[in-house]
């Protein structure tokens, strides 16, 4: 998403934009706040980490920007679309069109295989047609080293691979942003590394924007952003500060 101004220079658009994001949980004696008034721009194609201690709230507010759970109070807007004003129904249909998932649990269906776990998403769209779908998916299996493995079932695959399959049905609906959860947290060093590198490389190539959360400062610092949730307050860090 770009703009052109008067002097026909590119200024970069925010692909999300969080204004004074509020999350409270509602106690019979009293209101936990997570996060408060906080505002964030992500513009398109960047790499964003998000980091923090356990129950810090990271991955609520990864649920939030993804439009899977809404916040208390504040504006969001997602691609253009002002996510508060929409119903559950609607949300999914932004989901649908924008965003892609990769889970620390992988999330795949066991009795699929890889090929058919992919296709998945393009199920839920209008005018599926089977044929291109499966056509596209191996070729994304292929780019992520799966080719070989393509009508295996996710029990005789391996974390990393499972891993692989999911980036491969994250990016099979030409997603504009990958939400990503602790992707490498179910998996050895090494393979943690490949990932780390895969995902990358792909967010490179494909021009997604990929926000992350993640216990690992290695993998956060990798990014062009980090953001660390501390005491219901987003902080940047920048090159390398703290």
């Amino acid at each position: 998403m770009i703009q052109v101004t008067s002097d026909n220079s590119i200024m970069p658009q925010a692909i999300i934009s969080a204004q004074q994001l509020t999350q409270k949980i509602k106690l019979p004696q009293k209101e936990f706040i997570i996060f408060e008034n906080f505002s964030l721009d992500i513009l398109a194609g960047e790499q964003v980490a998000i980091t923090g201690r356990s129950g810090s709230g990271k991955s609520t507010l990864l649920g939030i920007l993804a439009t899977l759970d809404q916040a208390s109070s504040g504006k969001l807007v997602v691609c253009g679309e002002s996510i508060v004003e929409l119903n559950e129904e609607q949300r999914a249909l932004v989901r649908l069109k924008y965003i892609g998932f990769v889970f620390q649990s992988f999330q795949l269906l066991p009795h699929l295989t890889a090929v058919e776990n992919v296709m998945l998403p393009l199920r839920l769209q209008k005018n599926f047609n089977f044929v291109a779908a499966e056509k596209k998916a191996l070729a994304l299996l292929k780019k992520v080293g799966l080719e070989r493995q393509a009508t295996q079932t996710p029990k005789v695959l391996s974390g990393g691979e499972q891993q692989r399959v999911a980036i491969a049905r994250a990016l099979i609906s030409d997603p504009k942003i990958i939400f990503a959860d602790e992707p490498t947290g179910n998996l050895d060093t090494q393979t943690a590394k490949e990932i780390e590198q895969l995902l990358f490389q792909l967010n490179r190539e494909f021009g997604t924007t990929l926000v992350l959360v993640t216990h690992d400062p290695t993998l956060a610092e990798q990014c062009q952003r980090h953001f660390e949730l501390l005491d219901g307050r987003l902080i940047e860090h920048r090159n390398g500060e703290g």
